[in-house]
């Protein structure tokens, strides 16, 4: 049996699909163009151009100097700066010199250390300059409580409160 309705399926399927297109079209329109660009590959970087960017970069900082500091290193720039940081970091990081302090006689006793257990090689006419430097400027610091206060030579006032 035939159900009433049954010759207006065609056209209820074709209207429904007609609006769903409509629908679609104006959403396109309204953000098309932000959808498109998600699914849009980057362009590829100039790889040359930024090899040569990087090295114009670095080669700047090698040498930069702020505050009497060599940036790269962090070491202090004074004579001998360069014999230090060509010497020292060669086996290490320069924070290592840095973050340490000791006399001249405590600077060398860990060059002795590490020419004994590390494989540091003999300075020679060098380890005098590197002495000089690192015990003038990574000497240790006077750290500790402030003097006492000399009572005596205190001028006192009196306070008076009428």
């Amino acid at each position: 049996m035939r159900e009433p309705f049954d010759n207006l399926r065609p056209i209820l399927v074709t209207l429904n699909l007609s609006v769903l297109v409509l629908i679609f079209c104006f959403g396109y329109l309204l953000i098309g163009d932000q959808v498109v660009a998600m699914f849009d590959q980057p362009k590829p970087m100039d790889m040359d151009a930024y090899r040569a960017s990087a090295a114009t970069a670095a080669a700047e900082d090698v040498d930069r100097i702020e505050n009497g500091i060599h940036v790269q290193s962090g070491l202090i720039y004074a004579e001998g700066f360069d014999i230090v940081r060509g010497t020292c970091t060669a086996c290490h990081s320069a924070k290592l010199v840095t973050q340490n302090r000791a006399t001249r006689e405590g600077w060398e006793q860990m060059i002795r250390w590490m020419q004994e257990t590390q494989g540091l090689w003999d300075l020679g006419k060098n380890e005098d300059a590197i002495l000089s430097y690192l015990a003038q400027h990574y000497a240790p610091e006077e750290v500790g409580r402030r003097a006492n206060l000399d009572v005596e030579a205190i001028e006192w006032y009196v306070l008076d409160l009428e």
